[in-house]
């Protein structure tokens, strides 16, 4: 489907039915938010993030490709270049509504976000900039702070193409949209996932980001896997992970009463 959203341009989101589907039933919602974020989601199988997992477990599974994507001409990638948190969020808050608005079948009460590496980073500013729309979160190697960040990346030509250079030549281009900033304002549950070897995202964004909401008193979980990367790539560490996400989801987005 598709809907007006930042700057009044079309962006395109995809949705997949539960398994075993039936007309009339309200389902949970997992809002899934890519990578990248100069990604997209595509017609591809792959067991990291795959919505039909979420669609066997129940779920509505719905996935924005928010300015930033890729596929929809380099403008439209390029156009969040020193907007992280404004473009997208602004496509993620109105994709998510119009999706609730397009498919009845959506209990928009019961919604979970999840994201992994910038999707990660974008559950920390949901934390703290949409605190009220979700039952709970999932952060996967996220960065908590984006100055930080930078020094501990063995990527460092993306942060400063993405925030204008380094850190100590342009400061507001990492304080424009950090998500340490906003830590006062969380509430909503998260479960952070994070790997000893990633090296993109260091495992102590991860830490970090536990570490606030157990300060916080926000019920949370920290599930460490010291033989990952960036990714979750041996098989029982998938399944591991599969596991614990879809028990973290269900225990928070289950019917009232139950």
């Amino acid at each position: 489907f598709s809907f007006k959203g930042a700057r009044g341009e079309p962006v395109y989101a995809h949705v997949v039915k539960p398994a075993g589907f039936e007309p009339g039933k309200k389902y949970p919602l997992a809002f899934l938010i890519h990578g990248g974020p100069q990604s997209t989601f595509s017609n591809r199988w792959s067991y990291r993030w795959n919505p039909q997992v979420y669609a066997g477990h129940g779920y509505v599974a719905v996935m924005v490709d928010f300015h930033g994507s890729t596929g929809y001409g380099q403008a439209f990638t390029d156009s969040i270049r020193g907007d992280w948190g404004g473009k997208p969020f602004e496509d993620l808050q109105k994709g998510l509504a119009a999706a609730v608005a397009k498919y009845n079948f959506i209990d928009d009460t019961r919604v979970a976000a999840l994201g992994a590496s910038y999707g990660g980073f974008m559950i920390n500013w949901i934390a703290g900039n949409w605190p009220d729309r979700f039952r709970c979160l999932v952060n996967h190697d996220g960065n908590l702070d984006e100055r930080f960040a930078y020094f501990d990346t063995e990527e460092l030509w993306f942060p400063e193409w993405e925030h204008g250079g380094p850190p100590w030549e342009n400061p507001a281009g990492y304080t424009k949209h950090n998500p340490i900033d906003h830590v006062k304002k969380w509430k909503t549950p998260m479960l952070v996932i994070h790997g000893g070897k990633d090296y993109r995202v260091v495992d102590t964004q991860g830490i970090a980001t536990f570490t606030a909401l157990q300060r916080r008193g926000i019920p949370s979980r920290f599930l460490y896997f010291p033989d990952e990367n960036h990714w979750v790539l041996k098989v029982q560490n998938s399944v591991q992970w599969h596991d614990q996400v879809l028990s973290w989801i269900d225990q928070w987005t289950a019917p009232k009463g139950r």
